[in-house]
């Protein structure tokens, strides 16, 4: 694995995905753009919209989209119970634990990865890419929001919460529409294909409008577990269960990528709307996203082989 081909990887698949998020940090520096207002634009309406369309356009078999969501779940779970017993051994406060477990948990599979897989792999591997996207951002918005609510709710409240959250509604719609094959009317379709295309772009410039917010906290312990189960452990994790659920070619290629992406952004969005520690929180999501290149040129390669 030589420099150059490395230096390669790194320009034409990562830097693209730098440089848009290097203009929203340079956007929220200059014109002081709330990230909070924008995050609930993405969270409310973008991100729903952007899950509802990959699932109606999704061509894959349910057999290979069945086998890549087990795979996702199983991660995802595997992940957040490693660091739920990691940092109450480390004696973690709640909040603070909670916040590390949604970190860890969910990557940031949507305005990192997608683009990511779509310029290393090509569109072969994209569906499974989205699969893998959609599985995490479902789980993010029921499983993470319950988590991040019993931060501060008990549990029939926390649960209760789920139901307002928009994408799970996206979700359902889109099943329904898939079941029935219900055809979308023309001015809808147009409309939902334009916030579509616009998502993306939209999550990147997100990420670079939130890095000018880092407040870096004090609790270094919880930063580095979380940091290093994210971009160190789940690469392997997930090349172990590859191989467990017999994922090759492009879909191993899709979800292993998806699997090795740092914090999910949105995880700032949580902890702001259910009072984690956001500063340690926003500090996992600047972190991992800084030193992930390190982390993913290689393992483009590896898998590109």
């Amino acid at each position: 694995m030589s420099f150059s081909v490395l230096a390669s990887t790194f320009a034409n698949n990562i830097l693209p995905i730098v440089l848009l998020s290097g203009a929203g940090f340079a956007l929220g520096k200059l014109l002081h753009v709330d990230p909070r207002s924008l995050g609930r634009v993405v969270f409310y309406i973008f991100g729903p919209i952007l899950i509802f369309d990959l699932m109606v356009k999704n061509r894959l078999a349910l057999s290979e989209a069945a086998v890549v969501i087990g795979f996702t779940v199983t991660i995802i779970l595997t992940l957040g119970l490693l660091a739920y017993f990691l940092g109450s051994l480390l004696k973690i406060e709640r909040p603070a634990l909670i916040s590390i477990v949604i970190t860890t948990m969910f990557a940031n599979t949507g305005n990192y990865g997608l683009p990511l897989v779509s310029f290393a792999f090509g569109e072969d591997a994209l569906p499974y890419a989205g699969i893998y996207f959609v599985t995490t951002t479902f789980l993010f918005y029921t499983l993470g929001v319950l988590l991040a609510s019993l931060g501060h709710m008990n549990l029939k409240d926390a649960a209760l919460g789920l139901f307002k959250v928009p994408t799970m509604y996206a979700v359902i719609l889109a099943a329904l529409i898939n079941t029935w094959n219900i055809v979308i009317p023309t001015p809808i379709e147009r409309a939902v294909q334009l916030a579509s295309d616009g998502t993306i772009p939209l999550m990147l410039i997100l990420l670079g409008v939130q890095m000018t917010h880092v407040e870096f906290s004090n609790n270094l312990r919880a930063l580095q577990l979380s940091v290093s189960l994210r971009l160190l452990v789940a690469p392997l994790i997930a090349l172990l269960l590859t191989a467990l659920f017999g994922i090759e070619g492009f879909a191993r290629q899709g979800a292993m990528t998806q699997a090795s992406m740092p914090s999910m952004v949105s995880s700032t969005v949580l902890a702001t709307e259910y009072q984690l520690d956001a500063k340690l929180v926003t500090a996992v999501v600047f972190v991992s996203t800084l030193l992930s290149p390190l982390t993913l040129t290689p393992l483009l390669v590896f898998l590109g082989r």
